[in-house]
């Protein structure tokens, strides 16, 4: 495969689930690590990418700025935060996770809507800044580098001590049979508390991810209430899920 070839695949594999490690594309690819560890290299020169220890992670994933060019299928997950967004009702209390496509729920809240709304991501927070009506609980806890998150014991003790109407969480991977997994431990674990914090939990998924999956399970589906594509429910892409005990919009 040539080089031009081998990085399209990395910028894609990047920008769909936000974060990579480095031995999962090596694998993909069939090449070394330091081949890819080269190019990814390579991509962080040339501001496509952000290379971290043993991985890279996308541009709109690390820095998120208000003219969000960097946000990988942004109308799609434009789309997404606006079902979602239906869903909350006035004086809820309600919890929004990190990744982009929560942090387009929390810029497309109602500003008018009151809520209470507990975040664990750092972006998250600082958008709901911009949000008269609600008030913003952070998670405290170890904090991500690189997703800008509170995760670990601290987070999850916290996570144990509430229980909100609603969770809006994404996920890196999301199989009917596997259910919803990720690469990484640490993060499986505060999500996993934050749907044992959750009376219902709300996946917010880009069609893209679906029927993938990783190393480490966060949850089977039947522990999701409701799934939000940017997919009308019908969608033959959604077939697999319509078997499942979850609602989809």
């Amino acid at each position: 495969m040539l080089k031009e070839e081998r990085q399209r695949v990395i910028l894609n594999e990047v920008e769909l689930h936000n974060r990579v490690q480095l031995i999962d594309i090596a694998e993909k690819l069939n090449v070394s690590i330091d081949t890819v560890r080269r190019d990814v290299k390579e991509l962080d020169a040339e501001s496509r990418l952000r290379k971290v220890h043993g991985g890279a992670i996308s541009l709109g994933f690390a820095a998120y700025s208000p003219k969000r060019n960097s946000v990988y299928a942004l109308d799609e997950k434009i789309v997404i935060a606006e079902k979602a967004a239906t869903l909350l009702k006035e004086n809820s209390v309600v919890l929004i996770d990190g990744g982009t496509t929560c942090l387009e729920l929390a810029r497309l809240l109602p500003p008018k809507l009151k809520l209470t709304c507990f975040t664990l991501s750092l972006q998250v927070a600082m958008e709901l800044l911009n949000k008269p009506n609600v008030e913003i609980i952070f998670i405290g806890g170890k904090l991500s580098s690189d997703a800008q998150i509170s995760y670990g014991g601290n987070t999850i003790n916290n996570l144990a001590e509430i229980k909100v109407d609603y969770s809006f969480i994404g996920t890196g991977y999301v199989d009917t049979e596997f259910g919803l997994t990720e690469f990484d431990w640490d993060i499986v674990q505060t999500k996993k508390a934050v749907i044992k914090a959750s009376k219902k939990t709300v996946l917010l998924c880009i069609s893209e991810k679906l029927d993938s999956q990783h190393r480490f399970k966060t949850c089977s589906l039947n522990l999701i209430d409701t799934m939000v594509t940017e997919l009308e429910p019908d969608h033959l892409l959604l077939k697999n899920f319509r078997n499942q005990d979850i609602q989809l919009l």
